[in-house]
């Protein structure tokens, strides 16, 4: 998937893109194949497939979204924490869609948050600060928390619990219906509070078989 299929795809299945968002979506191929040359933070054998397993990945949380308009409404004028961002996913390819939200880039990584930062300000995106720190550092409480499979779920929340008020988005795979119903009894979450959402329902392709946005409502 090239950068021109890929904003075909988004607008056909996901929310249409303006010029300048579709600008910004191109320049990602060229910033992180030469980003990635200096600093490995996509394997190498997988930078050829930037736009599907990374940018396109990332906005499954904006596919969730749309299939829930008031959540996204309150979503793109909120304040969103992305823990363990790497080089910049899912917060960068959201941060260029949902422009009116505020999004902080936290990595542990130096090298990775560098990536991050060289991207936000090649791109011009005012919306994004990116900060080298652990999460247990953070002092800022955010709207919502987004992530992608950094740890297990029953890992992930403790490291945020207490720093969100909305709700948190996290992208997974495998075999999430345990790893569920281990968060909720683990943290004694009210029933309903965690939704499940296949990501293939919208990214067709079978890479996206069996991932997953985990909605974990405050």
């Amino acid at each position: 998937m090239n950068a021109e299929e890929f904003i075909t795809f988004v607008e056909d299945r996901i929310t249409p893109l303006d010029e300048a968002q579709k600008e910004r979506f191109r320049a990602m191929g060229p910033l992180y194949e030469d980003w990635n040359s200096k600093i490995n933070v996509i394997s190498r054998k997988d930078i050829g497939n930037l736009y599907q397993h990374h940018i396109l990945h990332s906005l499954a949380i904006a596919a969730y979204l749309v299939s829930a308009p008031q959540l996204q409404e309150r979503f793109a004028s909120s304040s969103i924490l992305d823990l363990g961002t790497g080089g910049g996913f899912p917060g960068i390819p959201l941060a260029i869609v949902y422009p009116g939200a505020s999004f902080t880039l936290c990595d542990s990584v130096g090298k990775k948050t560098k990536v991050a930062s060289e991207v936000v300000s090649a791109l011009g995106l005012t919306n994004v600060q990116v900060i080298n720190a652990r999460a247990e550092s953070l002092k800022d409480k955010f709207n919502f928390v987004v992530s992608r499979a950094v740890a297990t779920l029953t890992d992930f929340y403790p490291w945020v619990r207490g720093k969100f008020t909305d709700g948190i988005l996290y992208l997974r795979g495998g075999d999430v219906a345990e790893e569920t119903a281990m968060l909720q009894g683990r943290f004694s979450l009210r029933k309903g509070s965690v939704r499940v959402f296949p990501v293939n329902r919208v990214l067709t392709d079978e890479y996206f078989d069996g991932k997953y946005v985990i909605h974990i409502e405050k």
